[in-house]
């Protein structure tokens, strides 16, 4: 009889719907935004105690204004990978890596002592202004802003980890998805700290910059995100190969458009200050290449101002003509193209559906002809 009644009950056998004929990104994106605001709610709801809800209210207005790339490279590896139409634990683990985001950033920050990120005052900038607006003395305020910022993004870094864990579960892709995540932090935290050792140093080593740029954005920002997406897919080792070769020109690419940017951009776009990677001494890829070709009287006028926390844009002026005369600037241009090309030109035979190459022909053409 039980037999009899286990046949009676038996589920139905599962229907696999297909992936869509066109990938909307937008779409997408809305998706993320709201699997992060529904996430937040219960975190909100489900506080300890009243001082919480006002931290989790600076991460909320952290988190607006992202590009979202991350998410929308984790959603289209899911594609790539062979998802179905139904792509909820994509979306899941996308809201789960643009909150590590928000920790890299927050603590980025700190580090740098940056003011302002996405056109507003950076994290600790805003929480050092909340505490003395709360009444807290002004000379506590510089080192409660830098406190409450790292607690931030830990806090994030905590919930990232949860929203993850909950996307490789519900996929039934643990054993895949965790191992990767492991390896996107370590990466990054590797990144960081190559980042961190040769801000500073104005040198020649192309190579070295390159390495910072690979470690911290090209693995991290694009090849993790698919990998996981195709992971969370149940996707086979030929298609994360074939996404590294997409995703690592990419990413190199998309780090050299940021720096030029950092120097180049207009604030009003980009959110940040053209003058914080000079005053800061960022080893980029463009300032080795300019210590490479300026002349010498070149290269003294860029010691004299590399780094140096007084900087002004009239300094700035001067940086800039140097490395548009020693064609640094040039070379990172021609770098990004023939870095978006090769990217271009590995989707051509890759195992992926077209909906899935079509969205990141979009991606790869935003990424790296972007101003913000």
């Amino acid at each position: 009889m039980a037999v009899l009644d286990h046949k009676r009950h038996a589920e139905p056998a599962l229907t696999v719907v297909p992936p869509p004929a066109a990938l909307d990104l937008r779409a997408v994106r809305r998706e993320v935004d709201a699997a992060l605001a529904t996430f937040l709610d219960s975190k909100e709801q489900s506080a300890p105690g009243p001082e919480l809800p006002p931290l989790i209210a600076q991460l909320r207005e952290f988190l607006a204004g992202g590009k979202r790339l991350r998410p929308l490279l984790c959603v289209c590896g899911w594609y790539a990978g062979g998802g179905e139409v139904n792509h909820s634990p994509a979306v899941r683990a996308a809201a789960g890596l643009e909150l590590f985001q928000a920790f890299a950033l927050i603590h980025d920050d700190v580090m740098d002592a940056s003011d302002a990120r996405r056109g507003r005052p950076s994290a600790h900038r805003a929480l050092a202004a909340a505490y003395t607006s709360a009444g807290g003395p002004a000379s506590r305020a510089e080192e409660h802003g830098v406190g409450a910022a790292v607690l931030l993004g830990d806090l994030a870094l905590i919930w990232s980890d949860e929203l993850l864990h909950r996307a490789s579960l519900r996929s039934q892709g643990s054993e895949r998805v965790l191992p990767l995540l492991d390896e996107m932090r370590s990466e990054v935290v590797y990144g960081q700290y190559l980042d961190l050792q040769t801000t500073g140093l104005l040198s020649a080593d192309v190579e070295t910059a390159l390495r910072v740029v690979r470690y911290k954005t090209a693995k991290y920002t694009v090849e993790r995100p698919l990998h996981i997406g195709a992971a969370l897919a149940g996707a086979g080792p030929e298609v994360h190969t074939a996404l590294s070769a997409f995703a690592l020109p990419l990413g190199d690419a998309f780090q050299l458009r940021d720096d030029l940017l950092g120097v180049f951009g207009d604030p009003r776009e980009t959110g940040k200050s053209v003058l914080d990677d000079l005053r800061a001494g960022k080893a980029t890829v463009l300032m080795a290449l300019a210590v490479q070709r300026a002349s010498r009287s070149e290269l003294r006028s860029l010691r004299a101002r590399f780094g140096r926390r007084n900087l002004t844009e009239r300094d700035a002026e001067v940086v800039r003509s140097i490395l548009e005369r020693s064609g640094a600037r040039q070379a990172v241009e021609e770098m990004i193209q023939a870095w978006r090309d090769e990217a271009l030109a590995s989707l051509d035979h890759a195992p992926f559906p077209a909906a899935a190459v079509a969205a990141l022909r979009d991606i790869a053409g935003s990424a790296t002809a972007r101003h913000a």
